[in-house]
């Protein structure tokens, strides 16, 4: 199926895995784009080094494209993009609006800008200043999420911008894909569903309490980092909903300092992230101190398997999601119901 994103990016399907922390590693990406899929490199949780370093296991596991999601506030965000540019990077993913700066210096190495947006303004504004494409969230998808549902959102950033725009926030099969193209859309982006596969390297354990989770069961809370975001309901989330901000501070720093360690980043270098993600989203600074210490809790769950002690982003597609297939099988089985719906649509008169 050729789309304006598969002739942007040179995939063979206009599917895409989505750049998810501690889950989109090289097993994850380089099983998605053999499967003809575009798979996202997660990178915020890595030092520089690692991030050339999983760059290269990538493609040595696979020829075909892959892209790579970055944290354009980050205060080492310079020195990302020129790794990026260095070994060759097909996509550039960003979760936060990039500068106008980053966009002409990744486009001038010939490399595919793509934000993330979950609002018109954004993406009217990355548009204008240079982006190649951008793939809308609407409020069903999972971690930081906005209020508009894709339905009421995509539509609307399709007609606003000339681009192509992938969607996501809800969609885990063919059905979706056909959906999302009559909204307009160029491609489809999928989280959940990508995590639940054979080759996702979360612990079966983790797995498990997606599969057996219910849509209701992805809630959103502001309680984790300040943020609204969509995560799978648990005595966890619970307790941090019931705790004080004293409690939560203390907690913040622990695993902020935890971070710090996996991450190689020194004190200062998290200040000023953190000082970026306050301008950025107008946070309070212990709303700040909340958000450092979310990769923590990430890893906690997505590596470590503690689903006691850690958080589990999740869209509300986890409610439909039934099974573990590989990424083969799954981005096969998309594009063949795919097929299937859109010979099913009634002829135009």
């Amino acid at each position: 199926m050729e789309t304006a994103l598969t002739r942007l990016v040179g995939v063979r399907h206009p599917l895409v895995q989505t750049g998810m922390g501690w889950v989109a590693g090289p097993r994850l990406v380089s099983a998605t784009a053999n499967a003809g899929a575009l798979g996202i490199l997660a990178s915020a949780t890595m030092s520089p080094p690692r991030l050339r370093a999983a760059i290269r296991e990538v493609r040595s596991r696979t020829g075909e494209p892959f892209g790579v999601n970055l944290r354009a506030d980050a205060a080492d965000a310079a020195e990302r993009v020129a790794i990026l540019i260095e070994e060759g990077v097909r996509v550039a993913s960003f979760a936060l609006a990039p500068s106008r700066e980053l966009i002409a210096r990744l486009r001038d190495a010939g490399i595919v800008v793509m934000p993330s947006v979950g609002a018109l303004r954004h993406a009217e504004k990355v548009a204008a200043w240079g982006a190649d494409a951008v793939l809308v969230q609407g409020g069903e998808g999972g971690g930081h999420t906005g209020p508009v549902a894709t339905s009421v959102l995509l539509p609307q950033i399709v007609d606003a911008v000339d681009l192509p725009v992938v969607a996501a926030g809800g969609f885990c099969d063919g059905r979706g894909l056909v959906a999302a193209l009559a909204w307009g859309a160029s491609g489809i982006a999928m989280g959940t569903r990508f995590l639940l596969t054979s080759d996702s390297t979360v612990p079966d354990v983790v797995k498990a309490r997606y599969l057996a989770a219910s849509a209701a069961d992805a809630v959103v809370t502001t309680e984790v980092d300040g943020l609204p975001h969509r995560m799978l309901r648990s005595d966890l989330v619970d307790a941090l909903e019931r705790s004080g901000r004293a409690a939560s501070l203390a907690r913040a720093l622990r695993h902020a300092a935890a971070f710090r360690r996996v991450s190689g980043m020194g004190w200062r270098a998290l200040l000023r992230d953190g000082r970026a993600l306050r301008r950025h989203k107008d946070l309070a600074w212990h709303q700040v101190l909340l958000a450092a210490s979310t990769p923590m809790l990430l890893k906690a769950s997505m590596v470590d398997g503690r689903t006691d002690l850690g958080v589990m982003a999740a869209g509300q597609v986890a409610g439909r999601i039934e099974d573990l297939p590989s990424c083969a099988e799954l981005v096969a089985r998309v594009m063949a119901e795919a097929s299937e719906v859109l010979g099913r649509l009634p002829a135009p008169p």
